[in-house]
């Protein structure tokens, strides 16, 4: 954030500072500062108008994590001493997802939370969300609505409850915030359907992870003022490639595409590969209504057959989409690729593009790898490009796993829906040929350009993977000593090269799947940052997010960066507002896409639980794939997983071992363990819960 500058003095020299005599119409950006400083927490405002730095004051700042139980924890944003646990009667009001300030109160906790700070909350600084989705129970005269994740319950007046009736389930919007000893209120919205209906349950997932759906009526009366026409004017002032075969390759469904490929053999016998961006940022100026709500996104949510775009259609699906035969604006990476897989030079810049094809993902895969004859005929205009892009893509690749890049190949499930949003089928996503070119090519231009932008030591923003934990790894290497997997190295220094090698070790093995689990499992959390700390997984030094800025906000955020750069514009005030911000939307970035993650994890939960209630009853033949100490989980294929309770094993009592993975019988010796083969019966199908329990049938 900016440093705040005032009587030649700053905000980072004063303790206090003193704003009662000043009026907010006099000093407008001045206070705009304060408010953004006082919603990160690092500034708090008193009673009496005066701004104390919250570290001073023994405040810390983070984001409340609840569920139904009545204590919570606040999530510190900057502190580094761990969670602090806020028992109930220290909540004041919060909710799950808000942002708040909590003063300690207590450097650890008894009993069972030993070690935890204890914390109460004395300011929300702001509420995740206005609107909550939970099943009405209601008579007569009130009601209440009791959000189904977090057991939060909101009293409805008469009056306010519409002609929702008992059992339905409903979207409410907050009209009084809870306060000690008194519940939230609210009044009904959207009557989303009966509690039992699993397409109302799906929607009510979207209000549960705080997402934002309908687009402010500014918001879209912005977006429809922007000129379509305008290309015309501005593509005499860009590098002009209307006339290279430039191709998109997506799936058959997709909307917003937002990237192109173009590719050639040079004279010299290296490859030309163009990565050509839709040039977002031309519309979506810093600071605009649409930016501004962009950035609340922070991404494009994909979830079955749905989507919640991070920008209206007339720019997701319009303007901004490389559509076929159309001229559109683009940022352009240009890379000059040796036959080793070397960026021997590149070269980054405005563009205007008109791509020749709209490819898609399946069709081109059935050409490279089954020969297809009527879709060699079709596309017999670009089908020397076509063969060019596998063989570069597979240099690529050659190169990038030589290096250490971690490659997993986990079965993940593909949900098929009718029009009325019924599951007809759970199969497995395919990973293809086509798939893979794009992946590779849109890896170089990342990285190309985080390096790049790197050595000019400007603010950038970086995806970064740190190393896994030690302990994680040490973890691991025992689990798969006991498979009889040795790893190399040792846990404090493993090298992303070794876990490649195992993984490519047990490729077609009955444990494949579980290994590439366990291993997934053990890595820490890819995130955005403001340095470049490299990337683990990838092999990477430098890594950035470029590549679709149509659907995240970090690539619109560096195509920013990059386009004030290239064309002059840098100077001190953009170093030290992208310094700032780009460190908070770092932050912001990361926390939506772990929202968006967990968001479509629930609706893919969701969705195979409706799928396997016609399977009650049924024997499947299964892999252990994970250990808990109430049982084990069970994975029976395209992505589908159940839990089988400890205490449904009537032989003997259960207890886990966290080191080997393995459940054992404290009377027989009897182990469950990871990889092992086993039959199960789907026992319950829970589509509230999320949730698919099965019962082992044992011999």
């Amino acid at each position: 954030m900016a440093i705040l500058e005032t009587e030649e003095r700053t905000m980072d020299e004063k303790e206090i500072f003193d704003v009662s005599g000043v009026e907010r119409s006099e000093a407008g950006y001045f206070f705009s500062e304060l408010d953004a400083l006082e919603k990160e927490g690092l500034i708090f405002k008193t009673r009496k108008k005066k701004y104390l730095l919250s570290e001073k004051a023994g405040l810390v700042a983070g984001k409340v994590s609840r569920n139904k139980k009545k204590f919570g924890f606040v999530i510190p944003y900057t502190d580094a001493k761990g969670d602090i646990f806020i028992p109930a009667d220290g909540l004041n009001g919060a909710m799950n997802g808000d942002t708040v300030l909590v003063s300690i109160t207590s450097g650890s906790v008894s009993k069972n939370r030993a070690g935890s700070r204890e914390g109460e909350i004395i300011k929300i600084l702001e509420r995740k969300s206005y609107k909550f989705a939970g099943i009405y129970e209601g008579n007569r005269k009130f009601g209440f609505v009791t959000d189904t994740g977090t057991g939060e319950d909101f009293f409805i007046s008469k009056e306010n409850r519409g002609k929702a009736v008992d059992g339905d389930r409903v979207v409410i919007k907050v009209t009084k915030w809870p306060e000690k000893g008194k519940k939230a209120e609210g009044r009904i919205t959207e009557i989303l359907g009966n509690s039992d209906n699993t397409n109302a349950l799906l929607q009510s997932l979207v209000f549960q992870h705080g997402l934002r759906q309908e687009f402010p009526e500014k918001v879209l009366a912005e977006a429809e003022r922007i000129n379509e026409e305008e290309i015309s004017e501005e593509s005499v002032k860009r590098r002009d490639l209307r006339s290279r075969t430039i191709v998109t390759i997506d799936g058959a469904f997709a909307k917003d595409l937002d990237d192109a490929v173009s590719v050639e053999v040079l004279d010299n016998g290296n490859y030309l590969l163009g990565v050509h961006i839709a040039d977002v940022a031309h519309y979506v100026r810093k600071g605009s209504k649409i930016d501004k709500e962009a950035y609340q996104r922070g991404t494009s949510v994909y979830y079955i057959d749905k989507v919640i775009p991070m920008l209206p259609e007339k720019l997701s699906n319009g303007v901004c989409s490389l559509n076929p035969h159309i001229p559109r604006l683009t940022l352009s990476c240009d890379m000059e690729i040796s036959s080793s897989g070397e960026v021997v030079s590149h070269d980054i810049y405005e563009s205007v593009i008109q791509t020749t094809e709209r490819l898609i993902y399946t069709d081109i895969s059935d050409i490279l790898e089954n020969d297809d004859e009527p879709l060699k005929e079709k596309y017999a205009h670009i089908l020397t490009e076509i063969y060019t892009m596998k063989e570069l893509a597979e240099i690529l690749r050659k190169k990038r796993m030589n290096a250490g890049s971690i490659d997993f190949d986990l079965d993940e499930a593909l949900i098929e829906v009718d029009e009325k949003g019924t599951v007809l089928n759970v199969g497995i996503a395919e990973r293809r040929t086509a798939n893979r070119i794009i992946e590779e090519f849109m890896l170089a231009a990342n990285q190309t350009v985080s390096e790049h932008f790197f050595w000019l030591d400007i603010p950038f923003l970086y995806r970064i993977h740190e190393k896994p934990d030690a302990e994680k790894v040490q973890i691991l290497k025992d689990f798969l000593w006991n498979m009889g997997v040795p790893v190399k190295g040792s846990a404090e220094n493993i090298h992303p090269r070794i876990l490649n090698e195992i993984i490519e070790s047990v490729k077609g093995d009955p444990g494949e799947q579980v290994v590439n689990t366990v291993i997934l499992r053990t890595m820490s959390k890819a995130r955005y940052s403001e340095n470049a700390d490299g990337h683990f997984g990838l092999g990477f030094r430098y890594y950035s997010h470029f590549t679709s800025p149509i659907r995240r906000y970090p690539d619109l955020l560096i195509h920013r960066i990059i386009k004030k750069y290239i064309n002059g514009e840098w100077g001190e005030f953009e170093e030290q507002y992208y310094r700032n911000f780009v460190a908070e939307a770092a932050v912001n970035s990361s926390e939506r896409e772990a929202e968006a993650e967990r968001m479509e994890r629930d609706a893919e939960k969701l969705k195979i639980a409706e799928y396997m209630q016609t399977y009650i009853g049924e024997k499947f033949e299964g892999i252990i794939s994970g250990a808990a100490s109430a049982g084990f989980f069970v994975e029976i294929g395209r992505g589908i997983e159940g839990f089988v309770r400890a205490d449904s094993l009537k032989d003997d009592y259960y207890e886990l071992d966290r080191k080997s993975f393995r459940i054992t019988g404290r009377r027989t010796k009897k182990q469950y363990a990871l990889g092992d083969t086993v039959t199960v019966i789907v026992s319950e199908a829970d589509p509230v819960k999320r949730e698919v329990n099965f019962e082992l049938v044992q011999w």
